[in-house]
């Protein structure tokens, strides 16, 4: 799996429904940490780093490509989130990727925190790779319900909305998409929303030219 990329703002595909509010509640995620000699053991919580981790392991171990996590948490200038950011009010998670060529997508906010959407995401990978080595269906079957669609709200076509011709050659995308993120992105004073949309559709487009993360 080549290094994934990760999105900001969350691209929350079309297909999935929202939590509602008064269902999100807090998980039981977490770690096991010694604390004093006599070697008590206690759960804390799941760090953005260990849920961030767990989850890109399990696609690993799955054979996922092309990995793109999408969250509300900022990113650095080198494409990783922050590890200390505020925790965003959007807790949800969205994970995009290949498997044998067709493009998928998880996504989870039933959990308070962005960590634990994360872990979440990991358990159901986990979970799906047991039945794999059960012999229960096929990869294919696994991941049928899961094809990735555009962002929620998305209605035009990827090149509609990057400003560009269907034709135009991989790097002209790669330039119009920075100039308008350069305008349009909530760090710039502009719109978290209309940031979303340009992720969207470039999404959309790479994954649609078979572009890798």
């Amino acid at each position: 799996m080549n290094a994934p990329e990760e999105a900001f703002p969350l691209s929350w595909p079309i297909s999935w429904p929202r939590t509602p509010a008064a269902r999100i509640t807090r998980a039981r995620f977490g770690v096991s940490v010694k604390r004093g000699e006599n070697n008590y053991r206690s759960k804390a919580e799941v760090t953005l780093y260990v849920g961030r981790e767990r989850l890109l392991s399990e696609l690993r171990k799955l054979g996922a490509m092309a990995v793109m996590l999408s969250t509300n948490i900022p990113v650095r200038l080198d494409g990783l989130p922050y590890s200390k950011a505020r925790e965003p009010d959007d807790h949800g998670v969205a994970v995009y990727f290949r498997i044998k060529g067709e493009p998928r997508v998880l996504a989870c906010d039933k959990w308070d925190r962005v960590a634990d959407n994360m872990a979440a995401l990991a358990a159901h990978v986990d979970a799906v790779r047991g039945q794999l080595r059960w012999g229960v269906g096929t990869i294919e079957q696994a991941f049928g319900g899961y094809r990735a669609l555009p962002a929620m709200g998305a209605s035009k076509q990827w090149w509609e909305i990057l400003g560009v011709k269907q034709s135009d050659p991989w790097q002209a995308i790669e330039q119009r998409r920075e100039a308008l993120l350069h305008v349009h992105h909530p760090d710039k004073g502009g719109n978290g929303n209309q940031a979303a949309e340009i992720n969207a559709a470039f999404d959309q487009a790479r994954r649609e030219r078979g572009v890798s993360a």
